[in-house]
């Protein structure tokens, strides 16, 4: 086939649809697939409105890709043939995924939090806990909630979407198949170190792959092994594996005190204590939005816990939970963040809906010390009837340095994750800001790409950068960093860059965003995406 031909009629799997187009996604006409999706929408006797519920985004989202009108990424074709059952298209093998960002126009309207990839992570971990069924809602779809599935999946787990694409069930066989785990997808992300705390329940000896995830240099799991080892697990490292052997515990009270007040350590302890007879106490512990969605969880299955955002946790474990629960999964802090960075540098009068403000005070405080306008609706309750929410309206404002340095903490500290967007407000504002990323070996490295679109971001060491504003951004060509924050910070200052850049290998923003391009798009930006 050359480079103008497309087929003009192929077969599918089901006669009665209109016919798909099978062509290399890259040369695929955005109009011609809009007509097919039309086509296949009616034929399926949907709506706009009941495709758009299918694919977790708007009306005029749906509108606008039958129109031609809407860029068309890979993941997105891949959702729109599996909402309307139908393959609109065969995609040829294809090079990284890059963005065009044409910047300098502000923002505008409002857009609504999704929920949070490490609440999902954690519970979708927890689910092998429950020999009942699990129905988890409003699930974020993203590339790290994917390799985890694929890990349940490959050990014996059945794992299925609701027909909208929004809600997963999971139902845990009475026998795992270590031996068949997706080694490959349990090497790319961190999140695998959180089967260590059921699965020492269920095997007295098991091996688990190396845990992988962003670049951000080496995080010992040390504060992992000293919390569980009370639970009779014990751990070597050996061929890239975990080598993990339990021995028995005598029943009764135990108390942990973490060396780390670490989110994953926290969640580790918690699935550990819960099957585990007697009471465990949690001292150090996490009280961040991940650790409290847990929390609920095994409360709805029937586990005490108490001391529910304190940094002292009882769990009155039972050695058999059994039951069938459906749990709503809260709104994620960081991505509230990313979408209110967005805002604030582009000078954009904008309202982010369903912000948990909550765990975003800090933050908000300090912005509101920099400088920053913004108003906050009365609170209102998540979907899991205890999170606190509200809709978080920003205006243009003129921001100043803070007179202190800006540093996390862990909850209710400023959110790790939400450091380096302050980089990126800082870079817009006047004056010099120190931001110092304690946690993190190199993650302040990556935030130096920022000097690529003419901010003033000096590294002077591994942990801590100078950023000097405020910034004339002008448009440039970056490779994304190895790491997902410093790769959206990249995206959101080429929004505020007049002219138009370019952010290449940007596959690393999936693992924590759903469809991010595209609500930024609905909002005003103009982003294109393309591969090689």
């Amino acid at each position: 086939m050359t480079a103008t031909e497309l087929p003009a009629e192929t077969t599918t799997s089901s006669p009665a649809l209109p016919s798909p187009v099978l062509a290399n996604a890259a040369l695929a006409s955005a109009a011609r697939i809009g007509a097919l999706v039309r086509d296949a929408r009616r034929h399926r006797g949907l709506t706009q409105q009941q495709l758009a519920e299918r694919l977790g985004t708007s009306q005029s989202a749906v509108a606008r890709i039958e129109q031609g009108g809407q860029n068309l990424t890979l993941e997105l074709l891949g959702r729109l043939s599996e909402a309307l059952e139908s393959e609109l298209i065969s995609v040829g093998p294809a090079g990284p995924t890059h963005l065009r960002v044409t910047g300098g126009t502000p923002l505008r309207g409002s857009v609504t939090v999704k929920s949070s990839k490490n609440a999902a992570v954690a519970l979708l971990c927890a689910a092998l806990l429950n020999r009942g069924r699990t129905t988890l809602r409003n699930v974020a779809r993203i590339v790290e909630v994917d390799r985890i599935l694929d890990v349940l999946r490959s050990i014996g787990v059945s794992a299925t979407w609701d027909a909208a694409g929004r809600d997963l069930t999971l139902q845990v066989p009475d026998e795992l198949d270590l031996a068949g785990i997706d080694a490959d997808a349990a090497r790319r992300t961190r999140s695998i170190i959180m089967f260590l705390g059921p699965l020492l329940h269920r095997f007295r000896e098991f091996r688990l792959p190396y845990a992988g995830g962003c670049d951000l240099g080496t995080r010992t799991v040390e504060p992992h092994m000293i919390a569980l080892r009370q639970f009779g697990l014990a751990i070597e490292a050996h061929a890239g594996e975990y080598q993990a052997t339990v021995a028995a515990t005598d029943p009764g009270r135990r108390t942990i005190v973490l060396t780390e007040r670490g989110d994953t350590v926290t969640e580790n302890a918690l699935l550990a204590a819960a099957r585990t007879e007697g009471t465990t106490v949690i001292r150090n512990a996490s009280s961040n939005y991940m650790v409290q969605d847990l929390c609920l969880y095994l409360q709805l299955l029937g586990v005490g816990v108490e001391g529910l955002g304190t940094t002292t946790l009882t769990v009155h474990g039972r050695t058999v939970l059994d039951a069938d629960v459906d749990y709503t999964i809260s709104e994620d802090p960081v991505e509230a963040m990313s979408l209110l960075t967005a805002g604030i540098v582009t000078g954009s009068e904008l309202t982010v809906c369903r912000a948990p403000v909550e765990f975003l005070e800090i933050e908000l405080a300090v912005l509101a010390e920099m400088g920053l306008r913004y108003t906050l609706s009365p609170e209102y309750r998540a979907d899991n009837g205890h999170t606190r929410l509200a809709d978080v309206t920003i205006s243009p404002s003129q921001l100043k340095a803070p007179i202190d340095k800006i540093h996390p903490m862990p909850f209710p500290g400023l959110n790790i994750d939400n450091l380096p967007f302050f980089a990126v407000i800082a870079a817009t504002a006047s004056g010099s800001t120190l931001i110092h990323d304690w946690v993190y070996d190199n993650r302040a490295i990556h935030l130096s790409d920022l000097t690529r679109l003419g901010a003033d971001v000096r590294l002077m060491d591994p942990h801590r950068v100078l950023v000097t504003g405020p910034t004339r951004w002008r448009s440039a060509e970056v490779v994304c960093p190895p790491a997902l924050r410093p790769a959206v910070c990249l995206l959101l200052a080429m929004l505020a860059s007049r002219g138009t850049s370019v952010l290449r290998n940007v596959d690393i923003i999936a693992r924590g965003y759903e469809h991010l391009y595209e609500r930024l798009v609905e909002m005003g930006a103009s982003i294109e995406v393309f591969s090689d």
